[in-house]
């Protein structure tokens, strides 16, 4: 059983996301539900009331901890878009150098909007962030 308090939802991520009200983070928040789908070859569903989740991957921890995650995916923030891409272990600088503005967390990347980023980058970064997870732990669909 997951300890994860971030657990699918019923909810619909398109009705989610049409319902936002900042009009560029809507606009980026939709773009974005298409572009995760045609990289990852999975349907959105959501995660807790905020995250859109593509994938999901069975994780057992040393500590003999486990649970269920998304694979990748995002948040459409107040503040930022919360991408959530990286699983935490391997380093992207390579590619990271040519996204464009964005900051980094431990294993997801904020941007202010998509305007100031290469989507053909992140779609390579969403992709390389999947592989690299699929090694570890398999990536199923959601």
């Amino acid at each position: 059983m997951s300890d994860n308090k971030t657990q699918p939802t019923g909810l619909a991520p398109r009705a989610f996301v049409e319902a936002i009200e900042h009009p560029v983070r809507r606009a980026d928040g939709l773009v974005l539900l298409d572009l995760f789908a045609e990289v990852s070859g999975f349907e959105p569903v959501m995660w807790g009331p905020t995250i859109i989740g593509y994938g999901k991957y069975h994780y057992v921890y040393d500590s003999g901890r486990e649970g269920d995650f998304l694979a990748t995916g995002f948040s459409p923030r107040k503040s930022n878009l919360s991408i959530y891409i990286m699983p935490g272990y391997q380093d992207y600088s390579g590619i990271l150098a040519d996204l464009g503005k964005h900051k980094l967390g431990k294993s997801c990347l904020y941007v202010n909007k998509l305007a100031d980023i290469d989507l053909d980058v992140l779609r390579r970064l969403i992709r390389v962030g999947l592989d690299d997870l699929h090694q570890k732990w398999p990536v199923t669909a959601g």
